[in-house]
This record gives C-alpha cells, structure tokens and sequence, in this order.
C-alpha cells in the first residue's frame, strides 16, 4: 500500500550533477528515516545516504561531500543532490522509507520504490 516514486534519473557527464526526487505515499514525517541506496550491475545494494525524522544525515564514504538528503515533510518527498558525480556512481538508486508498524508490538518495516537509473558517462 506505501508507495515510493523515484524519479530524476538519467545520463550524465563525470563532473555533472543530478537531482533525484521520492514522492511518498506516506507521512515521511512520521517515519523513523528516509534513505536512498543504490545498486550497481553485479553488486550488492548499499546505503547511499539516510536522513532520520529529526534530520540528522549520514552518508557513505564514496559519496560524503557530494550527495545532500534533504527533505519536504509539507510535500512528503525526499530529495538526494548529486554533485560532481563519477562514473562509479552509475546505479539504479532506489528510495527507502523506516516506519514503524504498530501491530500486537511496534516493529519497523522498510519500503522500498521502483528505482531510477543514474548513468554517469566519463
């Protein structure tokens, strides 16, 4: 029923920036975290960058000082900026949503969006 749109993807030079954006069907506000991870041809999904309902951010090391979370808990959407971006940020970049379930006990789920291709070209 949650749903995650990604969007903002597409191909870009070494150096170039994008912006991707994750409409919510959610209240992002009520989440405990809003994340973007990202996932390589070949490769494991990783955590690219995490904001918590508070806003506090982290970020993975191959992309700190160049990828910005942000957040529009009013338009209940999550942004990622990239900047300066490297061929080896090629993904597809997936929205992540932590909520809390509250059932017989309060757990926490994750939901995951489609997906939007990022292409960085040398």
């Amino acid at each position: 029923q949650v749903q995650l749109v990604e969007s903002g993807g597409g191909l870009v030079q070494a150096g170039g920036s994008l912006r991707l954006s994750c409409a919510a069907s959610l209240s992002i506000a009520s989440t405990n975290s809003m994340a973007w991870y990202r996932q390589a041809p070949g490769k494991q999904r990783e955590l690219v960058a995490r904001i918590t309902r508070g806003g506090s951010t982290n970020y993975a090391d191959a992309v700190k000082g160049r990828f910005t979370i942000s957040k529009d808990n009013a338009k209940n959407t999550v942004y990622l900026q990239m900047n300066s971006l490297k061929p080896e940020d090629t993904a597809v970049y997936y929205c992540n949503a932590n909520a809390d379930v509250r059932r017989t006990v309060t757990i926490s789920a994750n939901y995951w969006g489609q997906g939007t291709q990022v292409t960085v070209s040398s």
